[in-house]
């Protein structure tokens, strides 16, 4: 149907018209259309085209045979505005073109290339606005949905509107996030008035309108079946719609000459519509372009471009109707022609493809070929596309060890691409085969151990790890090694006992000193509070590491983790920055968030509110945008320790919902000790102390005790316990946390052991110990740590009657308290100075944000330090129009009007 013949379709039509005008107004948004076949999705996507006017306009189809290739779906889309390629930072345009074909494969992140076509559309919409039709979105490849979809939950300001139309029967479209909108059968009224087209006796248009069920595509086509077939197949129930227009569809092609029904099969096979390669094929079964007329002429087939160097079926259901009717050989046949027509190298893969659908027993030289595009589409970041290629190239394999190979591979790839269950299945397949080969089941075996991790099977995922290890300890001490660290990981979420046991088994491994995981290994052990000794410098084992070769960027984020769990907070953050750096040079928005965890946890313990809270928001909206649930949960736990601080009881409890929940079977959420020191934290700073206590007591148990928030919320436990007079309740967990600080031996972790020992102290001792714990603060890059000594010191000064004694370190605290949005903290600390003697001198509001929100203040922070719209975007996986819709609407905030004047502005006020 055309954009002028839709009816009943007003509420899809007013939501369309609302996409459009925004987009017109420079806002962006997308829509997703659900339904069953012809029930009018493409009608509607027609509407919305001719709509849009004068807009720009994209379109592009999901196609089934093409789910193995990698980006085809998202180079049909985006083919029309290529032409501003180069106007994308290098590493986003390299990455497309790579993803296209159109340059060397680049292995980056497959993250890389949804941020380049964020920055294609942003670019092509040119201030203008602009339509991307999507139709068939269920069919599209996973590497095309994947970018599509992270630009689209990514666009804010650029004018683009993205308009998916998807079947909800069949393969499901995960646009999780994006609004949908599901339709239904037309109205009676209007499903009458469409039927009125064609002139029916009234009891068989009764038959009609009742098989249709308001489905306007049945309504239009069922009564053509029906007359060519004089008035016979459609009893009422024989067959689901679907199969009623499947059937209408097998008698239109039945009907064409023999020719002519050879050619609408080389065209469902090839599915591209490149009609030269399409009459290559043809013309090995002796058909030519004459022998499509008929078809032509029928409807079934349209010529899909202007100058009519592509055909397409009229509705894909066509297509399987032609598909489904063609006898077996006669489809072999097709596929071999099509192979034969493809034999340019830039072809390859869908060469490879048409062979694989040909063959009838192992092909070696059949699987080698598909093997090969299966690495040109890992290389392109298409892993699921891989995985499906490695699969098909292992069945045609005549040998066990070849076809043991492949399904590994295709385990691996199936394992980045997240389907862990067909990654699983794969492994295990694969390992089966040949059963006296360690190295194999020590492959295989890791493949189980991350897909059971990344669906929270903690324990299965640390068995699997610990014995694939063990069947290559003798052999291969250094892929044991490498199984063994990230056993460390697994076993970071089960207990301390885990742990420990861990350790030791990587401990007591045969590896060879100049390995590159060897200081690594050095580094890890003392993470095992039995074991005695000061732990490397974290810098010492990177400069011992580089001059070894390098590691994984997995065992780099492991050391980030390790060091702060070791107290070398300063250097742990340096780490992590420096390796979010390189993600963000590289776009690898996919791992960031990663990375962004230890960047927050470092800003966190070092009392940079502000600069945590920007980084948490900015990888919360990373991990959700990308679907990594296990980020999601450890960002909203930080958020709510920020909430804590600042007395935000709602926002942190409901942050802290969102860390607990998940936790599986044996093991805890990984946001939970995070959520559990939260709340413990706002109560202790809100008045409940009893409440903070049996809080941060659950994080001295297991399975949390040996996590870094149950060793850094000692001192909150301390003090909570204090306060409630119960101060025996501390003991155990102090003599833990100083038995830790002396083994990382850093000053501000002495410096909190005394500030515990002085809440604990007689009256005549507990000065001492105040004393000497603000003598080792540093009250300059640790604010926080000092700012609460100070404040229980001030609090002992007052108490002891030393008031005018007590201001100063009550100012002190309060400056700090204040400037930090501490609200909770700072009204205690204003109390306190009040009971001095000390003038009121009212609350002052948080400095240096301005009302900013965190990606506002991360966006205005950048641009103070040069950087142009196009480098802020690139780095922050957003188009260069979102980060100038924030500058503007931070400007008035700060008080300035243009970025010359931002640069004074941050420095005053410290961004």
């Amino acid at each position: 149907m055309g954009g002028d013949e839709l009816r009943g379709r007003k509420p899809e039509q007013d939501a369309i018209a609302d996409l459009l005008a925004r987009a017109r107004a420079g806002t962006s948004s997308s829509l997703v259309l659900l339904g069953e076949a012809g029930i009018g999705k493409t009608a509607l996507l027609d509407h919305a085209a001719a709509a849009a006017g004068d807009m720009r306009q994209l379109r592009g189809t999901g196609i089934e045979s093409e789910a193995e290739l990698p980006f085809s779906g998202l180079q049909m889309l985006l083919r029309p505005a290529l032409g501003s390629l180069d106007a994308l930072p290098e590493p986003q345009r390299a990455a497309l073109a790579a993803a296209f074909g159109l340059g060397p494969a680049s292995g980056s992140d497959p993250m890389l290339v949804g941020l380049a076509v964020l920055s294609l559309l942003a670019e092509h919409a040119d201030g203008t606005g602009l339509l991307c039709l999507v139709d068939d979105a269920q069919w599209l490849d996973r590497a095309s949905r994947d970018a599509l979809l992270f630009a689209a939950r990514r666009l804010h300001a650029e004018g683009v509107a993205l308009l998916f139309a998807a079947r909800d029967a069949e393969e499901p479209f995960p646009a999780s996030g994006l609004p949908e909108l599901r339709l239904s059968g037309l109205a009676p009224e209007a499903a009458a008035a469409l039927l009125d087209r064609h002139p029916l006796p009234p009891a068989v248009r009764y038959r009609l309108l009742a098989l249709a069920g308001g489905n306007p595509l049945a309504l239009l086509e069922l009564p053509v079946a029906l007359a060519a077939e004089g008035g016979g197949p459609f009893a009422p129930g024989a067959l689901p719609l679907t199969g009623r227009l499947h059937l209408a569809f097998h008698g239109q092609v039945s009907r064409m000459p023999e020719r002519c029904q050879d050619l609408l099969l080389v065209v469902a096979a090839d599915e591209t519509g490149d009609l030269a390669v399409i009459l290559r094929a043809a013309a090995a079964l002796g058909a030519a372009a004459e022998d499509l007329a008929p078809a032509e002429r029928a409807g079934l087939v349209v010529r899909g471009d202007a100058d009519g160097t592509v055909i397409r079926f009229r509705h894909p259901l066509i297509r399987a109707a032609v598909h489904q009717r063609a006898p077996l050989g006669r489809r072999l046949a097709v596929h071999r022609a099509l192979a034969a027509a493809l034999g340019s190298p830039e072809h390859a893969d869908r060469r490879a493809w048409h062979l694989a659908a040909a063959a009838t027993e192992a092909d070696e030289e059949t699987a080698a070929a598909l093997e090969r595009t299966a690495a040109r589409a890992r290389e392109r970041g298409g892993p699921e596309a891989a995985a499906a290629a490695y699969e098909r190239a292992a069945r045609l394999s005549p040998e066990p060890a070849a076809r043991a190979h492949r399904e590994a591979l295709a385990a691996e790839a199936a394992l980045e691409a997240g389907d862990l269950e067909r990654a699983r299945a794969l492994g295990d397949r694969a390992a089966g085969r040949l059963p006296d080969a360690p190295a194999v089941h020590a492959r295989t075996a890791q493949v189980r151990a991350l897909a059971d991790f990344w669906q929270g099977a903690y324990p299965a995922a640390h068995r699997s790890l610990l014995d694939g290890a063990d069947l290559v300890r003798g052999t291969d001490p250094g892929q044991a090694a490498a199984l063994l660290i990230q056993a460390v990981h697994t076993s970071w979420y089960l207990g301390e006992r885990q742990l420990a046991a861990t350790l030791d088994r990587l401990a007591a491994l045969p590896l060879d000193d100049a390995d590159p995981l060897a200081p690594v290994r050095a580094h890890l052990v003392p993470l095992d509070p039995d074991r005695a000794g000061r732990p490397p410098a974290l810098a010492a084992t990177l400069a011992a590491v580089r001059q070894r070769g390098r590691v994984p960027d997995q065992v780099m984020m492991l050391l980030c983790g390790a060091a702060l769990a070791l107290g070398q907070d300063a250097d742990a953050g340096e780490l992590a920055a420096s390796l979010a750096a390189e993600h963000r040079d590289r776009g690898g928005a996919g791992r960031l968030p990663t990375v962004l965890f230890f960047v927050a946890e470092s800003e966190v313990f070092t009392g940079r509110h502000l600069d945590a809270l920007g980084t948490a928001t900015e990888a919360l909206g990373l991990a959700r945008d990308t679907g990594q649930r296990q980020w999601v949960s450890q960002f909203g736990s930080v958020l709510a320790y920020l909430d804590a601080a600042e007395g935000e009881e709602a926002s942190c409890r409901r942050n802290a919902e969102e860390g607990l929940a998940g936790a599986a079977a044996g093991a805890v959420s990984p946001g939970a000790p995070w959520a559990h020191w939260s709340l413990g934290l706002l109560d202790l700073g809100l008045g409940r102390a009893e409440a903070a206590l049996a809080r941060f007591e659950r994080l001295t148990r297991e399975p949390m005790r040996h996590h870094i928030c149950a060793m850094r919320s000692v001192p909150d436990l301390v003090e909570s316990a204090v306060r409630v007079g119960a101060p025996e309740r501390a003991a155990e967990p102090l003599a833990r946390f100083e038995r830790w600080a002396g083994s990382v031996r850093q000053p501000w972790a002495d410096a909190l052991v005394l500030r515990c020992r002085g809440l604990l102290a007689a009256d005549d001792r507990a000065e001492a110990s105040y004393a000497a714990a603000l003598e080792l603060h540093d009250p300059d890059r640790r604010a926080l740590e000092y700012a609460r000594t100070a404040l229980l010191y001030g609090e002992w000064l007052r108490r002891a009657q030393r008031k005018a004694e007590a201001r100063g370190p009550l100012n002190d605290a309060l400056e700090v308290f204040d400037r930090l949005g501490m609200r909770p903290w700072g009204d205690r600390a204003r109390a306190e100075l009040t009971a001095t003697g000390a003038r009121d001198r009212g609350s002052r509001s948080a400095g240096g944000d301005a009302g900013l929100t965190p990606q506002e203040l991360q966006i205005a922070r950048l641009a103070a330090q040069g950087l142009s719209n196009r480098a802020i975007a690139a780095q922050l996986f957003l188009s260069h129009r979102t980060v100038g819709y924030h500058l503007y609407k931070a400007y008035p905030k700060l008080g300035v009007a243009s970025r010359g004047e931002l640069k004074d502005c941050a420095d005053r006020l410290g961004l």
